[in-house]
């Protein structure tokens, strides 16, 4: 007899197995079209579109826990190549526009709150966790202790990374034009081949994911899968300790991983039921974009740095997701990460505090657990 965790296991190696066949294949296709970051967009789409038009597929896509976690311990290795000794010298310059990005975040979360509470059906933590630009799984956990309807906190976090992820390649194609997006496409080509690098390289790269993991674990970092690995990664290079390469098949396994991984949610997600919460959450992030990439702008044009640098830099389309678009469009990933990686930080340890406070209001009778207005 079959225990239920083997039938488990086999159920999520089936999910992987054929979401990879079908991010592959449309990423694949999307390469031969020249799109911008095809492998990404390819995998996000093609596997949205799959399970949303194949209703009995819907079952057999995903990417499990087990694999989503060695890949983002991976992806954390490699943002951490990007932080070389020179960059010790830089982060001092980055200081208005880390300025800026924060100060834009603490504006854009109350007002989505304040027009959130007048909606129908958002009591104050809910509004509050759907309010936060960024920190998605964060506020999903927190969602799932705190408010009946932690499905919604969900698709709102869903749609901002999506949209995010879908705009950030078009952006480039729009204001750099076609060569930028074939220069995009040969970064995956030109990084070294698993095959083609000596093993102790290979085991170095696990090594400090590894390592770095259970140091982020033992500290009781936020997010210890990505800035556990990141924060060794980043020691070891600026150090000039050691130089780990980029993997050309690693690579691709995150933009399949990650790409596909939201595509699969996606997928599952029943337009007819949430109809009322997706109209929300696109305006929410329609609001959110507009206003990060006004933040960007403006600093592009007092402090003359590339606008899709500071773009990536603001936006807050998910740490894994942006950095990656980062590394494939070739921009400068310290620079991103550095940003994307305070905000984290804050978001972790502001959460927590602001959600218990304000459900204990709602018990209290301090806060109307009922639409403002």
């Amino acid at each position: 007899m079959t225990s239920p965790g083997l039938t488990q296991r086999i159920t999520e190696c089936r999910q992987v197995i054929i979401t990879f066949i079908i991010a592959y294949a449309c990423g694949w296709l999307c390469l031969l079209l020249n799109m911008p970051a095809p492998y990404l967009l390819g995998s996000l789409f093609g596997v949205w579109f799959s399970g949303g038009l194949v209703k009995p597929l819907q079952p057999h896509l995903g990417v499990a826990r087990w694999v989503h976690i060695p890949v983002v311990l991976g992806l954390g290795v490699l943002i951490g190549v990007n932080f070389t000794p020179d960059v010790l010298g830089q982060i001092g310059q980055w200081t208005v526009t880390l300025t800026a990005m924060i100060v834009t975040t603490a504006v854009v979360a109350p007002i989505i709150y304040a027009w959130l509470r007048r909606r129908p059906g958002y009591d104050p933590v809910l509004a509050f966790l759907c309010a936060t630009p960024g920190g998605q799984a964060e506020c999903i956990v927190l969602a799932r202790e705190y408010v009946e309807k932690d499905y919604v906190v969900a698709l709102f976090h869903l749609v901002r990374v999506a949209a995010v992820f879908v705009s950030t390649p078009l952006l480039l194609a729009m204001i750099e034009g076609q060569d930028a997006v074939l220069r995009s496409n040969v970064v995956l080509e030109t990084m070294p081949a698993m095959s083609a690098l000596p093993a102790g390289e290979l085991l170095m790269f696990a090594g400090v994911a590894v390592i770095g993991y259970g140091l982020a674990v033992m500290l009781r970092l936020p997010m210890p899968h990505l800035l556990g690995p990141m924060g060794l990664s980043m020691a070891v290079h600026m150090t000039g300790m050691m130089t780990l390469p980029r993997i050309s098949e690693f690579v691709l396994l995150a933009q399949l991983t990650i790409g596909g991984g939201v595509g699969a949610r996606l997928a599952r997600v029943s337009i007819t039921e949430v109809i009322k919460v997706l109209g929300d959450a696109f305006q929410v992030t329609a609001f959110i974009i507009a206003a990060y990439l006004g933040a960007a702008f403006l600093m592009a044009a007092v402090s003359g740095e590339n606008f899709l640098r500071l773009w990536l830099a603001f936006v807050p389309g998910g740490l894994y997701e942006v950095t990656l678009l980062a590394l494939l469009f070739g921009f400068d990933v310290a620079f991103v990460a550095f940003h994307h990686t305070v905000r984290v930080v804050m978001i972790f340890l502001a959460l927590p505090a602001l959600a218990f406070r304000l459900d204990r209001k709602v018990k209290a009778g301090a806060v109307n657990p009922e639409p403002e207005g």
